[in-house]
């Protein structure tokens, strides 16, 4: 997702997202670390990527309802 379409989220549908990326982002080591799947090693990379901006977004959302 794009910065902006986070933007547009709310609070709760954007902390809902941020969950299921980091379920995802623990089965897919999961099945990393059991079976070594070697195509999934670059979706770790962009689902980490994305919780990173996820949580910026969220934070950023944070600070400005703090004003």
């Amino acid at each position: 997702m794009k910065t902006r379409e986070l933007r547009e989220l709310g609070a709760d549908a954007l902390a809902v997202k941020i969950r299921e990326s980091r379920k995802e982002l623990a089965e897919i080591k999961l099945r990393l670390s059991s079976n070594g799947e070697a195509e999934k090693v670059s979706k770790i990379k962009k689902l980490r990527r994305e919780i990173a901006r996820m949580l910026t977004v969220q934070n950023e959302a944070a600070k400005k309802e703090a004003k």
